[in-house]
């Protein structure tokens, strides 16, 4: 049996998440109340349907508050369930999350008269607070569309079900700013830049021309090397410490050319270990 508790900020991907889980075959539920999650979990435990094998459930802002400050409580009843769990919790930025809003004029679930969209998002990141401490994988959607959001669900969870360490490598910019839903950051900025030359600029770090700059620097196979041995030792450990989601980062200043080129390198060398990953680069354009 396997539980997934999907929560987070309204607008961040919820609905989307648990349509993706269902389709991969999890009986999902939605909005269920805190308090009722104890004896969801004994369900599972009691019933031989095969209905019931991988669930999902979505708890959001609309639970009453004592229940949220109370979270930690019936976390403690899943593990004495010995029901194996993970928490997701989704999240974006609140420009993001005012945007979305604003675009699909859908209401805010807190927000009323006395209470604006911009106060509603404030109040409901307070009252997940203790949901989001819990999650043993977050996800912000602020630079993700619906695709992208559903390709991560699918390759990080549903394919990951199996209880072995899903992995995520990621390539980004930091003048787009950090992520920060990573377990591990690595900043490429002290390397050759093939941005400075003109015939590269448009190019990106999977292109054949960008690939050959970068491989006769030394320094950037220097910091390669280092970074894969890096992670080939201690990845493991975190597998064996039951550790499910592990995310990696490799920023450069724009997230075009030595981060993407990093990320797919690391990729194929981490690949060796038979993982699941998934290589994303978030400033790159998708098809």
């Amino acid at each position: 049996m396997k539980l997934i508790i999907i929560s987070g900020l309204s607008g961040s991907g919820k609905s989307i998440t648990l349509d993706t889980l269902e389709d991969a075959g999890f009986y999902c539920t939605d909005n269920l109340p805190i308090a009722l999650l104890g004896d969801f979990a004994k369900l599972l435990t009691q019933t031989d349907n095969p209905l019931f094998k991988l669930a999902a459930v979505g708890i959001d802002a609309r639970n009453d508050h004592q229940s949220l400050n109370h979270f930690s409580h019936f976390i403690e009843q899943l593990q004495h369930s010995q029901i194996e769990y993970d928490i997701i919790f989704l999240r974006a930025n609140k420009d993001i999350l005012l945007k979305r809003f604003n675009e699909t004029r859908r209401k805010h679930p807190l927000s009323n008269q006395n209470t604006s969209l911009d106060e509603a998002i404030d109040l409901e990141i307070q009252r997940l607070s203790s949901i989001a401490s819990h999650a043993s994988l977050q996800i912000d959607t602020s630079n993700t569309n619906l695709h992208q959001l559903r390709d991560i669900i699918r390759k990080r969870i549903c394919i990951n079900n199996a209880g072995d360490l899903s992995l995520q490598i990621m390539s980004f910019g930091y003048k787009h700013g950090a992520p920060n839903d990573v377990d591990f950051v690595f900043d490429a900025r002290c390397l050759p830049n093939p941005y400075w030359d003109p015939s590269l600029r448009s190019a990106t770090g999977k292109d054949t021309p960008v690939i050959q700059f970068l491989e006769q620097e030394p320094l950037v196979q220097h910091y390669l090397q280092d970074t894969a041995q890096y992670l080939n030792r201690w990845i493991p450990e975190f597998a064996n410490s039951n550790r499910n989601y592990l995310s990696i980062a490799i920023g450069c200043t724009g997230g075009q050319h030595r981060s993407v080129y990093l990320a797919e390198k690391l990729t194929l060398s981490l690949s060796n270990q038979g993982l699941s990953i998934l290589t994303r680069h978030r400033e790159l354009p998708t098809l």
